[in-house]
């Protein structure tokens, strides 16, 4: 490779606010070499999919990442946020690198589905849960990069910043430095950083709220920071700046609770066990995994799918219902997919739960346990700290996304930097789906 490719995952930037991020200092260096657009997000527009369908050039069809969460229906258990590489059936682009480019150093930064991946430096979240509690670590490749960088930094990752009540820009600033600190002791030719906070005040407070501003000015320092030690290095010449997100998010003012919809119609099953509810997949005939605006609705017996697609599109709040045709038209026809898969209105989100009063909740329901609960739940955000216990108020949410983009609203954004791709033309708007295709023609030292 003739120059270093950095890719960064900036979560939740839309046009809009990238058109204020240019506007800084950072962003604005880099837009004196720079071409911005509009990127079209894959369906679902969700983090896991997202990032699947940059890495690889494919579809949730083909690569299978169909949302956050997995339901493992040997096991009758939904898990959100299984890590590992081999979740995803497509080749990324790193291993693509390797295979032409040998020599190619690929680094990956908190990146999605990347736990024993195959490249060369890794890092990303991997607690240890333990009897004596919770050990925050990093699963690293190289063995000991993590503690390294630690040692370096003076500090660990903390989790608390990357999710729940507390989690901020001091996630990302850890990310950054050390993508800083992989810069200066590695020099990877092709890198991939996830920066996560713009996300948190975007769902927290909504996409249009002034206090999104300060977490936009936090990319701008953190993205200030890369750049200076880049030219520190003496490389900025060479390097090409990749900058996307997987989605952008709408403004939401309530949630839709499919699983109670599916148990008041008999699909639906429960067992209480200690004076709790808790969902019993094994005799449900049907039950909804929930991610956001997207549902994945799996249903037991085909001859209910036409019955509970009638009951689920008579449910305030739902948009659209997609059987066979629509999942084929939005590229989520895969075996991991709901038999049903639920699209909500603009303004709605879809909370998990089924039970009718809180002293019936399951005990995860008040913690900050993303592994056990059957749907993402963006309330972990609002936990309150001194009872530290998670509401069940879906109001508080402002922001969501999930759902197809209409047009441009809801478009994704992109921006392309550096010397080596002056006078280059991008389609507009460019799709997830493309960036594949443009980093294996960048990383190949080609015209551009």
């Amino acid at each position: 490779m003739h120059h270093h490719i950095f890719c960064f995952n900036i979560v939740g930037l839309s046009p809009i606010l990238l058109h204020r991020l240019v506007e800084m200092p950072g962003f604005r260096h880099l837009m004196e070499n720079g071409i911005k657009k509009d990127l079209a997000p894959v369906f679902p527009c969700l983090t896991l999919p997202g990032q699947a369908s940059f890495a690889t050039g494919t579809y949730p069809a083909a690569h299978g990442i169909v949302a956050n969460g997995f339901f493992y229906r040997d096991r009758f258990e939904v898990s959100f946020w299984d890590q590992y590489r081999s979740l995803v059936q497509a080749e990324p682009v790193w291993e693509t690198l390797k295979k032409t480019h040998p020599e190619c150093k690929t680094a990956l930064l908190f990146c999605q589905n990347s736990l024993y991946g195959h490249a060369d430096i890794i890092i990303t979240p991997k607690p240890l849960h333990t009897d004596g509690g919770m050990i925050q670590w990093c699963y690293s490749k190289p063995a000991g990069l993590y503690e390294q960088i630690v040692q370096d930094l003076g500090r660990p990752f903390n989790l608390m910043d990357y999710w729940g009540p507390l989690a901020s820009a001091n996630a990302s600033q850890w990310i950054m430095e050390a993508a800083v600190r992989v810069v200066e002791t590695q020099m990877p030719d092709f890198m991939v950083t996830y920066i996560p906070h713009l996300d948190y005040s975007c769902q927290k407070f909504g996409p249009d709220d002034p206090r999104v501003e300060d977490d936009l000015k936090a990319v701008d320092r953190l993205m200030t920071l890369f750049i200076r030690a880049l030219e520190k290095k003496g490389v900025m010449e060479k390097a090409i700046f990749c900058i996307f997100s997987e989605y952008s998010l709408s403004a939401v003012n309530g949630a839709v609770l499919l699983n109670t919809v599916l148990r008041e119609h008999g699909f639906l099953r429960v067992r209480e066990i200690a004076g709790r509810e808790y969902l019993d997949i094994e005799l449900s005939r049907a039950f909804a995994m929930v991610d956001h605006q997207v549902a994945h609705i799996y249903i037991r017996n085909p001859e209910d799918v036409a019955k509970v697609k009638r009951v689920i599109e008579k449910t305030q709040g739902v948009q659209q219902v997609l059987s066979e045709a629509l999942k084929k038209k939005y590229n989520i026809n895969h075996d991991r997919s709901g038999e049903l898969v639920a699209v909500s209105d603009p303004d709605k989100w879809f909370a998990y739960y089924w039970w009718h009063t809180p002293d019936k909740a399951p005990d995860f329901a008040s913690c900050i346990d993303i592994h056990r609960k059957p749907g993402y739940d963006p309330l972990d955000m609002f936990m309150d700290l001194q009872t530290m216990t998670v509401p069940q108020h879906t109001s508080l949410v402002k922001g969501s996304h999930g759902a197809p983009p209409r047009g441009r609203q809801g478009m994704a954004a992109f921006l392309l930097s550096g010397e080596k791709i002056k006078g280059m033309s991008l389609p507009d708007p460019l799709h997830l789906v493309d960036i594949h295709p443009l980093l294996n023609k960048l990383a190949g030292g080609s015209d551009v």
